[in-house]
């Protein structure tokens, strides 16, 4: 996706970062953020600033979508038993209903 190789949804983009429309979304704003650089998942992220980039992305898509004011929910799945299936190191953004706690 960061290439150009598989089908999406654009949302934003970035020299760093791509954040594009869910396949599956999970609520009615669910937008992927991820780095143009491949990193596996959370656990071998090295730069903070590049996981900064991700969540500052993801909360000026919420701003835009109108999403800024009645809240939204950013997740990092990571590992199997956290739901991690796509091994590139993404953020979750959720808006749009109710999202309670504790999730899954």
């Amino acid at each position: 996706m960061v290439r150009g190789e598989i089908p999406a949804t654009l949302v934003a983009e970035t020299a760093e970062c791509v954040a594009f429309r869910d396949i599956n979304p999970q609520a009615p704003l669910h937008v992927l953020v991820i780095p143009r650089e491949h990193v596996a998942s959370l656990n071998e992220a090295t730069d903070a600033a590049q996981l900064g980039r991700l969540s500052l992305l993801a909360a000026e898509i919420a701003r835009r979508e109108g999403y800024a004011e009645t809240g939204y929910r950013t997740v990092v799945n990571t590992g199997p038993q956290a739901g991690q299936t796509v091994h590139h190191v993404h953020l979750h953004l959720l808006a749009g209903r109710d999202l309670r706690w504790p999730p899954g």
